[in-house]
């Protein structure tokens, strides 16, 4: 039989050992033997591949996620059992209020001195939350819960396609997708969180790039910067991916100039979403930064290049000032934010080590989440924001093979059920 096409990543004429018994089985189901072997031969091939794609893009995918969920509602419904832990309420819990709160009631006119309110968040979310909601019937909480279930999957299934295209194996496509659903930042898809929109509109903004269809990765990281202030990182990897389209322009006439500023449109399109909430705001408040002010009073949120020292410094004055488990002082958000650090850094090494097939928006991408993340003094690199940084997961999740996998994976189930329980009850860590 030839060999298979070429696969990213791997020699011509070498197929990975996972491909070859996917493959292999699917030889058993289709029968090409009463076609002449010209024929029958590459037909079977392409057949073979078409079916296997789709397995890998959507049934494996789709698959996995689906158990993570229903492994979050069984997490979910146990910790209901505890005194004054209500079901409902687990999913709409911390953020998710504030996002039902803007769906009913929209901004205030006016910056709440010193008080919490909806302009601490951006729109998109609460649209879409709001819009589900009116087609549905159903209450906007629940409305919301369905976006992210929704988006949740995909950006699974986008994230899949990525994985694949990046390693080019099927078997290791399967690991980094298996990691990902398992993660214990992925109880935001369970919950009325924006990470699903967030990472549906991101990762198909990366395939648009690697594609070259420049007004769609522009329109969709646009969006994008309209769900969350983490998503401006998605403007420099826009920006980086059409250096490589200008330094191949040449000349400087007619339709070739058109053709070199089209890459422009990815950058140009990417900041449209939080100029056009920071346009609302000026004109609905009086001022285009609101929702910055908000979160820096209420939520005492701003970025220092020392928060992480900050937070090691309290929370080794909260271990040494401990007395009793009876009445525990120690903040868990801190626990869970410096073991993300390390987390992170660990993370960034495999994927700067896979950096010669993570393709550079993805790098810069995931640089500028973790940038955001360790400056911020409010959102350490918790679970929720390791998230948002997958590529950095999916590089993890390639690198490690055999035991050390099975452990890694091992690991972060149990951290899944045991975090969880803690976000569900509605104390800490927050998601």
């Amino acid at each position: 039989m030839s060999t298979l096409p070429d696969v990213r990543g791997a020699p011509p004429g070498v197929r990975t050992l996972g491909d070859a018994d996917a493959l292999s089985h699917l030889d058993s189901v289709i029968d090409t033997s009463g076609l002449p072997a010209p024929v029958h031969e590459p037909l079977a091939i392409g057949l073979r591949r078409r079916l296997f794609t789709l397995e890998v893009r959507w049934q494996f995918p789709l698959a996995v996620y689906l158990l993570s969920r229903v492994l979050y509602l069984m997490v979910a419904l146990a910790d209901t059992v505890r005194p004054g832990v209500v079901f409902l309420k687990t999913l709409y819990a911390w953020d998710g209020h504030w996002y039902a709160q803007l769906a009913v009631h929209g901004y205030p006119n006016h910056v709440v001195a010193g008080g919490w309110s909806t302009l601490g968040f951006f729109p998109l979310y609460s649209i879409a939350m709001w819009t589900t909601g009116e087609l549905t019937g159903l209450p906007y909480f629940y409305a919301g819960l369905l976006v992210s279930l929704v988006t949740g999957a995909t950006a699974t299934v986008l994230i899949a396609r990525l994985a694949q295209r990046w390693w080019g194996n099927a078997h290791t496509t399967r690991r980094a997708v298996l990691f990902f659903c398992v993660f214990p930042g992925s109880i935001v898809f369970s919950m009325d969180y924006t990470e699903g929109l967030l990472l549906t509109l991101i990762a198909g903004c990366l395939l648009a790039l690697e594609d070259r269809r420049w007004l769609l990765a522009g329109l969709l990281a646009g969006l994008s910067t309209a769900v969350g202030p983490v998503a401006v990182a998605i403007i420099p990897a826009c920006a980086l991916a059409t250096v490589p389209e200008l330094r191949r322009a040449t000349g400087t006439a007619g339709r070739r100039v058109l053709q070199t500023l089209r890459p422009l449109l990815a950058p140009a399109l990417a900041p449209l979403g939080i100029l056009a909430f920071g346009g609302y705001l000026w004109v609905h408040t009086g001022t285009p930064f609101a929702t910055f002010v908000a979160q820096h009073d209420a939520w005492h949120e701003h970025s220092s290049p020392f928060a992480l020292a900050f937070d090691a410094y309290h929370l080794v004055a909260q271990v040494l000032a401990f007395h009793s488990f009876a009445h525990p002082s120690i903040d868990l958000n801190l626990v869970s934010g410096l073991a993300g650090t390390v987390f992170l850094g660990w993370g960034l090494l495999h994927l700067w080590r896979s950096r010669a097939l993570v393709p550079a928006p993805a790098l810069a991408w995931t640089g500028g989440v973790a940038l955001l993340t360790v400056t911020s003094d409010n959102v350490p690199p918790n679970p929720r924001m390791l998230l948002c940084a997958f590529p950095l997961l999916l590089a993890v999740a390639a690198r490690l093979q055999g035991a050390a996998y099975r452990r890694l994976i091992f690991t972060s189930s149990c951290l899944l059920v045991g975090m969880s329980l803690l976000a569900f009850a509605g104390n800490s860590p927050r998601p």
